[in-house]
């Protein structure tokens, strides 16, 4: 597997023969205005613009909601990309998105991905932020991947492991991303428990996106790497540099 990050939650990789792209953000720096006076901030725009992606057969999108995982620019690519996977709710408000329920699957040329639950902050999270998906994905004689998206539950990742497990990679959105619309709740995984993770997940390759890049993230790559090489894991982490496509080791 081949694999770009192309920044905050946007990766692009190849698998089973198919490309595919996570959670398209493609605006260069800016503010985005939310409800209630809030404001997002984005600072630093993507290490390859979206019209230099070149063929793209599989969007995953974690969700349709926030401007960190799907923006202005991400959203106009969407109508380009043969299957794009998301939340049911993202499939009702987005013409050709197909909208997948926790645990369901779709074959796609040899590959079979099936969506599965994330939680995106504390018990309750998704009453006020949205439904959130992950994405396994499955190929004969290929890795086991995992796509977590915006989660922050390490309980779910034990349920997506019990089922799926043993991984080859994972694909973690972490950074311990905080909005005072939750009361400075963590709504991704911090860096810790992305070490909880990765032990559920043995022996998958972990790969950290969404770490930089937006002003409410708190915790970034060195945080990460820091806390794996706390743990003992290093060994098990491949960070990415920006725009550079890199084999899985």
């Amino acid at each position: 597997m081949k694999i770009t990050h192309i920044g905050g939650p946007t990766a692009l990789f190849t698998y089973g023969g198919l490309t595919f792209l996570t959670d398209p953000a493609f605006d260069p720096p800016r503010e985005y205005q939310m409800p209630g006076g809030r404001v997002m901030t984005k600072l630093t725009g993507p290490a390859i613009p979206a019209a230099d992606l070149g063929p793209v057969d599989v969007v995953l999108l974690s969700h349709d909601e926030h401007f960190d995982n799907l923006d202005e620019a991400g959203r106009a690519l969407l109508p380009s990309i043969p299957t794009v996977l998301s939340t049911p709710g993202a499939g009702t408000r987005i013409p050709g998105v197909q909208g997948l329920e926790s645990w369901e699957s779709i074959e796609l040329d040899g590959v079979t991905v099936t969506a599965v639950p994330a939680l995106h902050g504390p018990e309750g999270a998704d009453a006020v932020l949205g439904v959130v998906t992950g994405f396994v994905l499955q190929s004969a004689d290929l890795p086991t991947v995992y796509v977590s998206g915006d989660n922050a539950s390490v309980d779910l990742v034990k349920q997506i492991a019990d089922r799926f497990a043993p991984f080859g990679i994972a694909v973690l959105f972490a950074g311990g991303a905080r909005t005072a619309l939750l009361d400075g709740a963590n709504l991704t995984l911090t860096s810790a428990e992305a070490v909880e993770a990765a032990h559920l997940l043995a022996p998958a390759t972990i790969i950290p996106v969404h770490t930089e890049g937006w002003a409410h993230f708190t915790e970034g790559p060195d945080q990460f790497a820091q806390a794996f090489a706390t743990a003992g894991l290093t060994d098990r982490l491949q960070l990415l540099e920006h725009g550079v496509a890199t084999e899985v080791r």
